[in-house]
């Protein structure tokens, strides 16, 4: 977006110029000044893009794995599903996929499965039972619970979304790649914006490339106050997302491949719900209130869970989730691998995406990063005159 049209937009959208500019100097000074390959980051507000740009080896039409960002656009094809009366979240996950019930897992809720409450975090499901249909079932058969279903709250980073994918095509007949593509991304005209991409379109997407070395024990300790140990993103399977067919099965917790611009624009969609895509009632529910307050097992943080999106809330664990401290309690959105990261305010209409092309070892780097644009995005919007 050339800088004088954007300018002349958010004036229109009633954005402030100079806060734009800082948001574009910090991202100038991160590409500069750390290990990140590349950064695209958008700006939208009241269903229109502001701010769309590319830092570093890439450029507008640069499209990125959005890795768990990845997990609201499934949930929102769950989202339809429940708004037609084709899906109860109440109900067991076995009601639809009688498989799954094996082991142990018969009571599993829908909603546990959503919400990471579920009990199988580390429940494995790759090659080559991934690659089919019925392989993904039988491995979803032999997986066993972790702990309680509903007794606690952590993060399922890829085996929840593959039920939730599963359910998809348990219910409709269609693939769930197909059925969101029809369904959600086509109707909102996301056109980089896909989750499973032939390798014949698999043009101008960013390398994941590891970079940076991890944070040393004091650096974390300053941050936390104690000694913790932070997941290691910066490994080699992140790297498998490079893979043609692995970009072509898409997988559901990871695997969507897009430009911030889409992101964005999403969110956007999430918080005006142009066409009636979602039942209104759904969507609110869906994306307005915190089901789960565990505290997270690695901040200690309340989860601040929705139905497949995290809940800004407030107060002193507001910095935990991923969307700065600027935004109000009423926003909400998801992290992904990297520092990445995309939300939407309805308070003050904005919208915003960031997305790296590098996996940086030093992870409070990277959330420094995201929280520090997150925090000059969320401040954009001018003041709404008085009389």
């Amino acid at each position: 977006m050339e800088a004088h049209h954007a300018t002349a937009v958010a004036t229109e959208l009633g954005l402030d110029a100079g806060r734009l500019a800082d948001l574009r100097g910090r991202l100038q000074h991160a590409i500069v000044n750390g290990p990140l390959p590349s950064i695209q980051v958008a700006l939208a507000r009241h269903g229109k893009l502001v701010f769309f740009e590319t830092f570093g080896k890439a450029n507008a039409s640069t499209r990125y794995n959005i890795f768990s960002c990845t997990k609201p656009l499934v949930a929102s094809a769950i989202w339809h599903l429940m708004g037609q009366g084709l899906l109860d979240i109440t109900q067991r996950v076995g009601r639809y996929i009688p498989l799954f019930s094996e082991r142990g897992k018969q009571d599993i809720t829908v909603e546990q499965v959503l919400c990471h409450t579920s009990g199988f975090p580390h429940a494995a499901l790759d090659a080559p039972a991934w690659w089919t249909r019925q392989g993904r079932l039988d491995k979803m058969r032999e997986w066993t619970l972790d702990w309680v279903p509903g007794s606690q709250m952590e993060y399922h980073s890829l085996s929840a979304h593959w039920v939730l994918a599963e359910l998809i095509e348990a219910i409709t007949g269609e693939d769930y790649r197909i059925y969101l593509q029809a369904r959600v991304i086509d109707p909102l005209g996301l056109g980089s914006l896909h989750l499973g991409l032939p390798p014949e379109k698999q043009k101008n997407i960013a390398a994941v490339e590891l970079v940076g070395t991890p944070p040393s024990p004091q650096e974390v300790r300053e941050l936390f106050g104690r000694e913790i140990r932070l997941p290691d993103l910066a490994q080699q399977s992140l790297l498998m997302f490079n893979k043609p067919e692995v970009r072509q099965l898409g997988v559901p917790g990871g695997g969507a491949i897009g430009t911030a611009a889409d992101l964005a624009l999403f969110y956007q969609a999430l918080m005006y719900n142009p066409d009636g895509l979602w039942r209104p009632d759904v969507l609110a529910d869906a994306t307005g209130r915190v089901r789960v307050d565990y505290a997270d097992a690695i901040t200690g943080a309340p989860a601040n869970r929705g139905l497949g999106v995290v809940i800004a809330g407030s107060g002193k664990y507001l910095s935990h989730r991923g969307m700065g401290t600027t935004v109000s309690p009423r926003a909400f959105g998801h992290p992904g691998a990297g520092g990445q990261v995309a939300w939407g305010d309805p308070q003050s209409g904005i919208s915003f995406c960031l997305l790296t092309g590098g996996i940086d070892a030093n992870l409070l780097r990277s959330a420094h990063l995201c929280a520090a644009v997150s925090n000059r995005a969320g401040v954009c919007a001018l003041p709404v005159p008085t009389a």
